[in-house]
């Protein structure tokens, strides 16, 4: 059954009006993205069989320019559309954190460091430096590949540090497989880099792990 022959309250777009984005499926936001469905299928049954294909909304998000215009129903101009609303969200996190949002919205926070590492198919340690009052100063990517205690360099961290005359640091690096549980080298590196920071009276305020779902906290699990 086409949407628009779907109980008004039923409808995406609608639903979406009354009730605000949180109240949608994955697959009823899709669907809105979609905007039309194929031959036989509403947009909603497109939305869900492309999760079902894709595994979930941050596979397909993530997908590289290939797979994503072969998938049934999407293209290059649904491709060019999607990275463009993933650009401006970026860029809304980051005007948002340049306001000196950092403490007093955590959340923007989380958001802003999952649009810029969740998306990467290997690890990325990225650090945030802020300044006396914890205003963002800069987003910086330091390391890449495999990271393990031996390829986090502390010397590069504090001298970056410096560079900006951060007074504070968030660090954040991300798991490509989802899993946001901290192995005993991120721990190591954690510690490692406090240590390291407090000789130059910098303070480590938190190290979020980037997966699937919520951020891990190392500061709300207390391993800061």
């Amino acid at each position: 059954m086409s949407i628009k022959n779907w109980a008004v309250d039923d409808r995406p777009r609608e639903k979406l009006l009354n009730r605000g984005p949180s109240a949608l499926t994955d697959a009823e936001l899709l669907a809105i993205f979609l905007r039309t469905g194929t031959h036989g299928k509403s947009a909603v049954d497109l939305a869900r069989e492309l999760l079902i294909n894709f595994g979930s909304l941050k596979a397909l998000l993530n997908a590289d320019k290939l797979r994503f215009c072969q998938a049934n129903g999407l293209g290059e101009a649904k491709y060019a559309q999607l990275q463009a609303v993933m650009e401006m969200a970026r860029r809304h996190f980051k005007e948002a954190l340049q306001r000196g949002d950092v403490l007093s919205s955590p959340d923007i926070t989380r958001a802003y460091l999952s649009a810029q590492l969740g998306g990467y198919s290997y690890e990325v340690f990225a650090c945030l430096f802020l300044d006396n009052r914890h205003r963002v100063i800069q987003l910086t990517e330091l390391f890449r590949s495999t990271l393990d205690a031996a390829s986090v360099y502390p010397r590069e961290v504090a001298k970056q540090a410096l560079h900006h005359n951060a007074a504070a640091i968030i660090f954040a690096h991300n798991h490509p497989s989802g899993d946001t549980k901290p192995s005993v080298a991120d721990q190591l590196i954690t510690k490692r880099l406090k240590e390291a920071l407090a000789l130059l009276d910098i303070r480590v305020l938190d190290h979020f792990i980037i997966g699937d779902g919520e951020p891990f906290s190392f500061a709300e699990h207390g391993l800061i």
